[in-house]
């Protein structure tokens, strides 16, 4: 008897390595705000793959964003009851991909192979995520804090970076670059020193503690702390491209931001960051976004910017200080996943 071996079918126009999309497809993304499905499908991009989402009373689906007759982004429908609807001729899918009406030929036989791609999908943290396979093989990031009824949630606008995720990730794990990319938010050029910190991998990715006497206050609030505070920023790294950072403030206060970098394609990224704090619960949130905005420009300015484009895991393609031992670690953590060597989104 033959045996056919399963051939992966990759994304029109993908971008990636196919070594590299097969490392990564199986982790867990978020590709929208749970807030943005409603009444409507919407489209995202994951991995080159274009999906559609949409909400019904059995949950949030998604799905290869192409319907199975013509070739429409089903996208472009709507949802009318539990299916969702193509625009063009007006098929019928349910929840779980299945064509269940074609209002063209009403008494035709629906072959069961009229059935959509659909993902498996977790809401969480005000986001969607998913995973372009079962999604049993790795844990969804965790940011426990976000149902903790002592915090308060906070959720930004979705950051669009013309970078690859890797890079956007590094740099949100890099202390060194405070001091002179975050001058106008809360770094100080004059305190550029990084002392010495410990990283620890782990099974999911790393840990990092990193104690100093960088303000995590915005420049007007940062006479709020004494003035021989030390500030313990603690990183934990969920590979490939999510990472939780957990500020401690003065007191009991905690600041927690899970960074989550969503590949769209090799060099196109969009990055979700949930966060929830401990403190300041009674003052307005507009400051509190617009220091956030300003803080992801600051970023998004110099990722943009770096070169070579994507992440050399090859360790001798760029030179490295003391102050790098995340990214050092996080970068053979990707290696780790069978990511080429010389470059990866």
């Amino acid at each position: 008897m033959d045996i056919v071996a399963h051939q992966q079918v990759y994304p029109r126009g993908c971008t990636f390595t196919e070594s590299d999309w097969d490392a990564l497809h199986p982790f867990w993304y978020p590709v929208a705000f749970g807030r943005d499905v409603t009444d409507r499908p919407i489209s995202a991009t994951l991995l080159d793959q274009r999906l559609v989402i949409w909400r019904t009373s059995a949950g949030v689906s998604v799905a290869n964003d192409i319907c199975l007759h013509r070739g429409i982004p089903l996208s472009m429908g709507w949802v009318s009851g539990d299916h969702l609807v193509c625009k063009y001729h007006g098929f019928n899918y349910a929840a779980d991909g299945q064509c269940v009406k074609v209002p063209a030929n009403p008494e035709a036989s629906i072959p069961k192979k009229l059935c959509l791609k659909t993902y498996p999908v977790k809401e969480a943290y005000g986001l969607i995520w998913t995973s372009l396979s079962s999604g049993e093989q790795y844990p969804l990031p965790e940011l426990p804090t976000w149902d903790d009824p002592d915090y308060q949630q906070i959720l930004p606008d979705a950051v669009n970076l013309e970078a690859a995720a890797g890079r956007q990730i590094e740099g949100f794990l890099d202390v060194a670059h405070f001091a002179f990319v975050h001058t106008e938010t809360f770094g100080d050029i004059n305190n550029p020193v990084v002392p010495r910190y410990e990283v620890t991998p782990t099974e999911h990715g790393l840990r990092a503690e990193y104690l100093s006497t960088v303000s995590n206050f915005p420049k007007a609030l940062q006479d709020r702390a004494p003035a021989d505070f030390k500030w313990l920023r603690v990183f934990e790294v969920f590979l490939p491209f999510t990472a939780r950072l957990t500020v401690h403030f003065p007191g009991e206060g905690r600041l927690c931001i899970l960074n989550a970098a969503s590949p769209v394609s090799a060099r196109k990224t969009r990055v979700f960051v949930p966060i929830c704090r401990n403190f300041d619960q009674d003052l307005p949130l507009e400051p509190v976004y617009e220091f956030n905005y300003q803080v992801f420009e600051e970023d998004k300015e110099v990722v943009e910017a770096q070169y070579p484009e994507d992440l050399p895991l090859d360790m001798s393609a760029e030179s490295h200080i003391g102050a790098d031992k995340t990214s050092i670690t996080y970068r053979r953590g990707l290696r780790s996943l069978g990511l080429g060597a010389i470059y990866t989104a």
